[in-house]
């Protein structure tokens, strides 16, 4: 039982939290019964799991998730509640975190679906973005220029595991993120103003998908790069949440394919 929060597992599993030492590492800090089990799930199991035994007693799924990665082999040590808030990102914490590899998946030789988040600073966003972006079928998720980092706490949780299913890549530069698509893909990027609509496209070819953050929208680049689409709205709106606009656009190009 780990009762000191100076205990150097536990601080090490604090550094996580920073972004340059995730990078450093290779590694990410896990939290919560859903996260890790989306993780498990997907092939991607624990080097080391925390877990609070008064909690998880009283948390049967997450009692279940503590035996099956003791069963696994995984190094799993129990820590006192007080001991474990001080990892804890969550406001109600339910008591258990892991430690695992940063997810690497590869994608497509050549991908006919991606895409690219341009700006994209609010995690939240980031994270629903993933989400939606699994559930419609995208083979590649670039994280582009000024954008959150793509493991960033609240992104991961937000992406409710996608981050495990999906593949990602951080792109610095433009240049960076035109090396990971294909020639045969067409450039699109929302905006507000467009005069072609998103469903007026044919989303059955290949095709690349640009979404800007809300503050400043798309960025120069893009916007010299991809072809406008705009979402038609009634009513005196003038934009949308970037992550609902990608997702209406993400979801047109799906049903599209789906019925391709």
């Amino acid at each position: 039982m780990i009762i000191s929060t100076s205990n150097q597992r536990i601080k090490d599993a604090r550094k996580l939290q920073s972004r340059r030492h995730r990078q450093a590492t290779g590694k990410l800090f896990l939290e919560g019964v859903r996260l890790i089990g989306d993780a498990v799930q997907s092939g991607c199991w624990p080097e080391l799991l925390f877990f609070v035994p008064e909690l998880m007693a009283a948390n049967p799924q997450g009692a279940q998730l503590v035996a099956q990665v003791q069963a696994a082999g995984s190094e799993c040590l129990a820590c006192t509640e007080p001991v474990f808030a001080t990892l804890a990102e969550t406001v109600t914490p339910q008591g258990i975190a892991a430690i695992v590899q940063l997810p690497h998946l590869s994608p497509p030789a050549q991908p006919t679906f991606t895409l690219i988040l341009d700006g994209i600073r609010d995690p939240g966003n980031a994270g629903t973005l993933l989400r939606s972006a699994e559930a419609a079928g995208i083979e590649l998720v670039l994280f582009g220029p000024e954008t959150v980092d793509a493991f960033n706490d609240k992104v991961v949780r937000a992406g409710m595991g996608a981050h495990f299913r999906l593949p990602l890549r951080t792109c610095a530069d433009w240049s960076a993120v035109r090396q990971w698509l294909s020639t045969a893909q067409q450039l699109y990027v929302a905006e507000a103003d467009a005069a072609t609509a998103y469903d007026q496209v044919d989303w059955r070819r290949p095709a690349a998908l640009v979404v800007g953050g809300e503050a400043t929208g798309p960025s120069r680049v893009a916007r010299a790069a991809a072809q406008p689409l705009a979402i038609p709205m009634l009513g005196k709106v003038e934009s949308l949440n970037a992550a609902i606009a990608g997702a209406i656009i993400l979801f047109e190009a799906a049903r599209q394919r789906r019925h391709g």
